[in-house]
């Protein structure tokens, strides 16, 4: 996941910063290049820093926790997790006003790119715009409740309903 969000991320700054929006399917899904400071749905634009430290913070945990990792399920589940982590990391370090040699570190802005039901979603005015490292980490999330719920541990075992390992 790391590596598609790096490339797409790449390829869409490449054709379409500055650029009108490229519609995909009309009313439904277009491309358009927007640089996040805050975290989903834009929330906490101007804490830069704090998101930062989060998101190192959760790949060493996935790191760490990585070492005991015997569970399929929970090995995609990691991976699709610290992937997105990692994308939205390397922006977070490298990308504007962040990167080497500038004042300004650990607060740079997140690509975004793709638009859902744009100006057309219901309930709230606008569905956010987002890259692959979200979609990532919001896959990874509902994996990881999925299989906490269903008791499937990291080390391979499954939590019955006694509450003995099955």
């Amino acid at each position: 996941m790391y590596v598609a969000d790096l490339v797409t991320k790449t390829v869409v700054l490449e054709a379409l910063e500055g650029e009108p929006p490229l519609v995909v399917i009309p009313g439904v899904l277009q491309f358009r290049v927007i640089f996040n400071s805050g975290a989903a749905f834009s929330i906490g634009t101007g804490m830069t820093f704090i998101f930062t430290l989060i998101a190192a913070g959760v790949v060493a945990a996935i790191i760490r926790t990585a070492r005991k990792l015997v569970s399929m399920p929970w090995a995609i589940t990691l991976g699709l997790l610290l992937g997105g982590a990692l994308g939205n990391l390397t922006d977070r370090l490298l990308r504007y006003p962040s990167g080497f040699g500038r004042p300004t570190q650990l607060q740079g802005h997140v690509v975004d790119f793709v638009e859902v039901l744009p100006g057309n979603f219901p309930v709230i005015d606008y569905f956010p715009v987002f890259n692959v490292a979200d979609s990532a980490i919001v896959c990874g999330g509902i994996l990881a409740v999925i299989l906490a719920w269903r008791g499937y541990q990291i080390d391979g075992t499954r939590e019955g309903k006694s509450g003995r390992a099955a």
